[in-house]
């Protein structure tokens, strides 16, 4: 039998959405006011699901603390306080929407953890507003 653990962290960031291959009509028409010239910012939530079986030896599925270093160290130094467009590698040839941040999130923390564990990344941009990846 299986249990997921969950690590939940928060960072902020600011981005843009905007499709270069667009003109400023067609940006102002899908992304609205989040294709301010000016960019804008979130604070973020996010949990990282883990599931696997419970370790016999130490009542575990995945050591917590492992995993608190891991998103600090892959996602909350990476992302927090930057502007997404301008600051990171991964954003700037790829829109920075909720949807593309988890699968870049997933993509950095997936090598660290063991292919024997599901991985999840839930990233909750507003109240309102969350994407699920599940690689």
């Amino acid at each position: 039998m299986n249990v997921t653990v969950c690590r939940k962290e928060h960072f902020n960031a600011a981005h843009r959405l905007h499709n270069a291959a667009w003109n400023d009509e067609k940006n102002i028409a899908v992304f609205g006011k989040c294709n301010s010239p000016n960019y804008h910012g979130h604070n973020y939530e996010l949990t990282v699901k883990v599931n696997g079986p419970v370790d016999p030896d130490t009542g575990y599925v995945f050591d917590m603390k492992v995993l608190s270093t891991l998103v600090k160290t892959e996602i909350i130094n990476k992302f927090d306080h930057k502007n997404l467009n301008l600051d990171t590698e991964e954003f700037k040839q790829l829109n920075p929407t909720a949807e593309n941040m988890a699968i870049v999130i997933w993509n950095r923390l997936r090598p660290k953890i063991d292919a024997s564990y599901q991985l999840s990344v839930v990233l909750q941009e507003t109240d309102r507003n969350l994407v699920e990846y599940n690689g």
